[in-house]
């Protein structure tokens, strides 16, 4: 059930979800948290979907922000309250605010918070290098930004690493989860080796892929080189990494979902390695609300460059 409440407040929106809540169409328990998204109007649906899949797991108020303060259009709030099979295993309202009601989004967010409940802030699209200092930022206890959404992604994660703040964390990051899983895993074997090289292939503009070899130097404590041109070609995403050693090597490529594995002392093997999802990632992220320790190690590399 989608019901639309154009020109209003938030005191009418908080009341009008208290009339659905009564009437038998809302149920706020079992709610487990806030999950507040700031985009522009072009991204709402898409970041609805996706919360709506991460809400099945993590059972969720979803607020969505759709602010546009420099629109033409008149100052007014827009609402929309989605229940039911429009709104997975939550509750989505639905904000669009032009103009001047742009101006204070903390204002048009704070009523609508559940009670005694974390907050999560997402931004699908493009967002401040410094999100714990935004008036959203500062509502919530984990803050989520993507930086390869934004302009000059590299230039954008830097400046991001040194606005760093515990509970800050990057889609881009957790994109990386299964590589770093599964080079984790294939390193055990190779724990008496010594590691001489390490290669990420990898796209240039991909801050998974300059988070993925930052990871790799820092945790092997060698400087990991990042290769974005192979045989002439561009790489999109994320191809492959290699690793040399004093008396072997270990590749992992990945021309598609599945990656070939080849590596000294065992036979050649393959694993599943699928992209993930914009879903997927806010799945992992709802998990843990404190702070990515690791995370924040990998960022601090950046700043030592």
């Amino acid at each position: 059930m989608i019901v639309d409440i154009p020109n209003t407040t938030v005191s009418k929106v908080s009341k009008k979800l208290q009339e659905l809540r009564d009437s038998g169409g809302v149920v706020a328990l079992g709610r487990v948290l806030t999950l507040l998204i700031q985009t522009d109007l072009e991204h709402v649906e898409a970041a609805i979907k996706a919360a709506n899949g991460a809400s099945r797991l993590h059972p969720s108020r979803i607020i969505v922000l759709a602010d546009e303060p420099h629109s033409e259009a008149a100052d007014q709030l827009d609402a929309q309250i989605r229940v039911g099979g429009d709104a997975g295993a939550s509750e989505v309202i639905v904000l669009r605010a032009y103009g001047d009601a742009a101006s204070n989004p903390e204002s048009l967010i704070t009523g609508l918070l559940l009670p005694d409940a974390p907050v999560v802030a997402w931004w699908p699209s493009s967002c401040s290098a410094s999100p714990a200092s935004s008036a959203v930022g500062q509502i919530a206890s984990r803050r989520l930004i993507d930086s390869a959404l934004q302009n000059n992604a590299r230039e954008f994660l830097k400046e991001f690493a040194s606005n760093y703040q515990p509970g800050d964390g990057d889609l881009a990051w957790t994109r990386i989860t299964l590589w770093r899983a599964q080079l984790a895993a294939l390193f055990e074997q190779h724990a008496h080796r010594r590691v001489t090289k390490v290669r990420v292939l990898g796209s240039a503009s991909s801050p998974s892929a300059d988070l993925l070899a930052m990871w790799l130097g820092t945790s092997l404590g060698i400087h990991a080189e990042l290769i974005s041109v192979v045989d002439g070609v561009q790489i999109q995403g994320i191809y492959g990494v290699e690793v040399e050693f004093e008396d072997g090597y270990l590749h992992v490529h990945r021309p598609d979902q599945v990656a070939t594995i080849k590596q000294t002392g065992a036979p050649d093997s393959s694993v599943l390695l699928p992209r993930r999802s914009d879903q997927d990632c806010l799945v992992e992220d709802m998990r843990f609300l404190g702070e990515d320790e690791i995370f924040g190690n990998v960022l601090r590399g950046f700043l030592a460059k």
